[in-house]
């Protein structure tokens, strides 16, 4: 692509508003920075959009919002069913801008909009497309991504993640569009007066939070406990605040403590450099909140409010412990799926947990002792949403739960999207039980240890920003293809998959047989004594992350074998770069 020539039409072009040719002709003379805008467009991947905010091919603006909808546009067009899509937006910069955006674009071309009033969670988006019956749904969001960062997520009618044929089928829509002044748009007002523009709010946020408090196992446990429970929550400056606040306190747990420096919206956000849960800064100011109240667990939800992060008190110390995605993930898996059995006497025959391919063995475990199928999918929780859909497709199969190692997980099926919400209300839940039997949930992950075996995971990750960045990261990958490791330090490699060949290959015997996945630029390597390792770039941020999981004899022994495989890997990194 010629970034200079497209940096020329963007100045020229008349499609474009003055205010983005002001910003490129502030960089003009910059070649790197011009390089970078327009060097390429902005990839429409297999869930849509993420990038840095601004203007030119490379970056979220306007026009690449309004060219991804045109191609989803196109798409929809041609498929049948009612025209209609869901459009829900986070608190980051320029969300409702490209929220409004997508509707005027869709409403040009035929197709209705459902647009909440003001930002909501992803899961709420997900409940909402199936809810009002629509073809698809929009989510202007980029999760835990930086603050210069936003993103454009589409879902199909089942309320997940676009997965095959439709991702590919959309992908090919917006790939052939090249002229942007093609695009299609109209005023809002013409809009609403074709019918074709729906403000939604108030009646969804209910019947969302009436299905979440369904999935209550033990309100018992609540009524007696709720009000003396201590629980100190912080929405990170997101979508978290309202919905989590409301439920819990429908329910009746009464000791909700706000981290106020981030109860409100904004895009900035001001207390954080990264506004990710899985960041011991995010929680600061939670943790310090904590001990001021002598709270039982602190909680944390991501911006679009689909992952959340915990901290749990260990009562014989009066420290406060993190929960990693994979503990939390188990420990609930293991509250949900023990306790309907222990209230209904049995689980389905064919109840299932599904985890994706990075997730702890831990889970592994959790079903064995339950006696339930296991399923491993692609990352990406879309590819959950994609098995509870077949579930009820095909009549064979129940879903459990479902979860992956990035604080993502799904109680119910009321949305087909990893959610923040009802985890939050679970967790509560749970603390609330094990208290009436005078246990702390830091307790209860002692006893699963136990039970279940010392498995600990982890990730080391690295950031290759840029055109030079994408390129180490395709260096990378290429070179683990074409010389596979061995070992991970004196731990040696058994089979390795590759997900982009979709084989299985036994290190010893040379045997190739199939992963039964779709395809993915993924290598994972199954080693000795239950451990693993996965190479992967990261779908939304430019990383490749190496994920790990052990599991040792004991918690010194997880202690040491985790060191030592995180030396290993780190090694084999500096290596190969």
């Amino acid at each position: 692509m010629d970034y200079q020539k497209s940096y020329q039409e963007w100045l020229e072009n008349p499609c474009f508003d003055e205010e983005t040719k002001a910003e490129l002709r502030g960089i003009a003379g910059d070649e790197k920075e011009i390089k970078e805008r327009f060097y390429k467009d902005l990839e429409f991947g297999t869930a849509g959009l993420r990038g840095i905010i601004g203007a030119g091919t490379n970056r979220l603006n306007i026009y690449t919002i309004r060219k991804a909808t045109q191609g989803l546009a196109n798409y929809i067009l041609k498929q049948p069913g009612e025209k209609k899509v869901a459009i829900a937006y986070d608190s980051r910069n320029m969300s409702p801008e490209f929220a409004e955006a997508s509707a005027l674009c869709l409403a040009a071309n035929g197709i209705k909009a459902y647009v909440f009033d003001a930002l909501r969670p992803t899961p709420e988006l997900s409940f909402a497309v199936r809810e009002l019956g629509c073809i698809a749904g929009i989510n202007i969001t980029a999760s835990h991504n930086p603050p210069e960062y936003n993103g454009y997520k589409v879902y199909w009618a089942d309320g997940a993640q676009i997965t095959p044929p439709h991702d590919k089928g959309i992908m090919d829509e917006v790939n052939a569009i090249s002229d942007y002044a093609a695009l299609k748009t109209i005023s809002k007002s013409q809009a609403e007066a074709d019918g074709l523009y729906e403000v939604i709010g108030d009646k969804i946020d209910t019947a969302y939070i009436e299905e979440l408090k369904k999935l209550v196992l033990h309100p018992e446990a609540i009524a007696k406990e709720g009000a003396e429970l201590k629980i100190v929550y912080s929405p990170l400056h997101g979508t978290g605040n309202i919905p989590v606040r409301r439920v819990l306190k429908e329910l009746g747990f009464k000791n909700v403590y706000i981290v106020k420096e981030q109860e409100l919206p904004d895009g900035n956000f001001p207390t954080v450099s990264y506004p990710n849960p899985e960041a011991k800064e995010a929680f600061t100011l939670g943790l310090k909140l904590a001990k001021e109240v002598d709270a039982d667990l602190v909680l944390a939800t991501d911006p679009d409010a689909d992952r959340l992060g915990v901290y749990v008190k260990d009562a014989k110390s009066g420290e406060y412990e993190v929960l990693t995605g994979n503990v939390s993930g188990c420990l609930l898996a293991d509250y949900e799926i023990g306790q309907k059995k222990a209230t209904a006497g049995s689980l389905p025959e064919d109840g299932y947990l599904i985890k994706t391919i990075v997730t702890t063995n831990m889970a592994d475990a959790i079903a064995k002792y339950y006696d339930i199928g296991l399923i491993e999918v692609l990352t990406g929780f879309k590819y959950i949403g994609q098995k509870i859909l077949e579930f009820e497709t095909t009549g064979k199969g129940k879903y459990l739960f479902g979860f992956e190692e990035s604080y993502g997980c799904l109680i119910g099926t009321h949305a087909r999207d990893k959610d923040a919400i009802v985890a939050s209300m679970a967790l509560c839940e749970a603390a609330a039980f094990y208290k009436t039997k005078g246990k702390t949930l830091w307790d209860v992950v002692q006893e699963m240890y136990e039970r279940y075996g010392y498995f600990v995971d982890d990730i080391e990750a690295i950031t290759l920003a840029g055109i030079d960045g994408l390129e180490k990261i395709q260096h990378i990958m290429k070179t683990l293809r074409e010389t596979p490791p061995q070992a991970f330090g004196e731990v040696k490699v058994q089979k390795v998959r590759d997900y982009q060949t979709g084989t299985i290959t036994d290190v010893v015997t040379g045997e190739k047989t199939s992963t039964g996945l779709p395809t993915s630029d993924v290598l994972y390597y199954e080693l000795e004594g239950d451990a693993w390792a996965c190479v992967r770039p990261s779908g939304t941020e430019p990383k490749v992350k190496i994920y790990f999981g052990i599991k040792g004899k004991n918690a010194e022994d997880a202690r040491n074998c985790t060191k030592k495989m995180q030396e290993s890997i780190q090694n084999l990194l500096h290596n190969l770069l």
